[in-house]
């Protein structure tokens, strides 16, 4: 039997560290103040923009809408970020051609 990874565990082994600095490095770009120590407490900066209750600890009253709004911000910009760069690395490949 296969073994199951956890949800918030990247695919690539180590690669953690790596994902938070590219996500500080996204969300600075997206006008977010993010720590480069602590990347992952832009998403209580992303609730407070979008008007959404979030804290440290319990969220139990946070709708399953309202954190998906949160992790959309956070990931559609990673997203277009990883796409963008996917672009311009085929430019330059084709350039060097």
């Amino acid at each position: 039997m296969a073994r199951r990874r956890s949800r918030h565990s990247p695919v690539v082994p180590g690669a953690g560290r790596s994902l938070d600095s590219f996500k500080a490095k996204v969300m600075e770009q997206e006008g977010y103040a993010v720590s480069p120590a602590e990347p992952n407490q832009v998403k209580f900066e992303v609730a407070r923009s979008l008007g959404i209750p979030l804290s440290p600890g319990n969220n139990g009253q946070l709708t399953t809408e309202n954190a998906g709004k949160i992790g959309g911000q956070i990931g559609g910009a990673m997203v277009r970020e990883m796409i963008r760069m996917a672009q311009q690395q085929l430019v330059d490949k084709q350039n060097r051609i």
